[in-house]
């Protein structure tokens, strides 16, 4: 990774460490192989947002309000899908948001609000899946 932040590539060596994901609707500017191929490998890896237990909201989705795409989603506009997201419980494979009977857990719900899946708090009290208690 030195030789990369080296030449500059703050971008290239954020998205190796894990720290960020890659935004496909932008790769026209960049080398797309190596921006996907760093990808693959920190989620192959595990490293950064790709070790949290069940996902994460990408970033282009909690700025338009929804809870979209988790890890191993694709960008949109990619046109292609990577592997699945980590855990079952943060979204269905056909892209449905999971519901709080499908959850079980409080513990597991208020995580679940904390890592950005703001549709389990209903009322918008910040605690997510009330009837869970």
């Amino acid at each position: 990774m030195a030789e990369v932040i080296g030449k500059g590539i703050v971008n290239l060596a954020m998205v190796q460490s894990g720290q960020a994901f890659v935004y496909r609707q932008y790769l026209g500017r960049c080398d797309r192989g190596a921006y996907l191929a760093a990808e693959r490998q920190a989620q192959a890896q595990r490293l950064g947002v790709w070790a949290v237990p069940g996902g994460m909201t990408r970033p282009w989705d909690f700025r338009h309000g929804g809870a979209g795409h988790r890890n191993g989603g694709a960008a949109p506009a990619a046109g292609t899908s990577s592997a699945p997201a980590t855990s079952p419980q943060a979204v269905q494979p056909s892209g449905a948001k999971t519901t709080c009977k499908q959850i079980g857990s409080f513990a597991r719900a208020q995580e679940l609000l904390r890592q950005g899946h703001s549709y389990l708090d209903r009322n918008g009290d910040g605690v997510a899946c009330e009837g869970l208690r």
